[in-house]
């Protein structure tokens, strides 16, 4: 029996490696169309192909889940090759982070940047020195811990808006008080 439009789901579900090519034939600049309008920031061929071949392995190993005619399959392979796509690019962005955060230990500070630093820091936490305790356990966290206003929010019994005014009126705040102390404010 040869695949067609009317077929190929049937022959797809029961396992036929026929319909698996007729489907990459017909849906393959579709699918790779999603997938580099996602992943174009990598420029990375290698790692496009990489996520159509996934995508179509998916199609294989879940296509008895899939219930519906040809254009719901259409929708449903679209919506696998996007959600495929966004781990690819959330998978990228973490080895990015990774890789930039090893260069960043990797680099050594001469003893004149290392004292700069130093007195920046004691400059700032003088500046720091001028707000209430809880915007400077706001600005802690938010800056020297990394946390977002969602979590500080939570840890301070705040909400996230009340943390975001805090942070914006208190930062100009500091900029004033840098502006006095003449201190670099960027």
């Amino acid at each position: 029996m040869k695949v067609n439009e009317k077929n190929f789901i049937k022959r797809l579900q029961k396992g036929k490696e026929d319909a698996l090519e007729w489907t990459y034939d017909k849906y393959i600049s579709l699918i790779k169309g999603i997938v580099s309008k996602v992943l174009l920031r990598f420029n990375d061929s290698g790692i496009i192909e990489e996520c159509i071949n996934d995508i179509f392995l998916s199609v294989w190993n879940n296509c008895d889940k899939f219930t519906g005619d040809e254009n719901n399959f259409k929708n449903w392979i679209c919506s696998i090759a996007r959600f495929k796509a966004i781990d690819y690019y959330r998978n990228l962005i973490k080895k990015s982070e990774v890789i930039l955060d090893c260069i960043d230990l990797q680099e050594k500070n001469t003893l004149e940047e290392e004292i700069l630093i130093t007195e920046n820091k004691k400059d700032v936490m003088n500046l720091l020195d001028e707000l209430e305790s809880v915007d400077k356990e706001i600005f802690i966290m938010k800056y020297f811990l990394g946390l977002k206003a969602e979590e500080i929010g939570k840890r301070l019994n705040l909400s996230k808006s009340s943390i975001d005014s805090r942070i914006y009126r208190n930062k100009k705040k500091l900029k004033e008080k840098a502006i006095e102390f003449k201190l670099e404010v960027v």
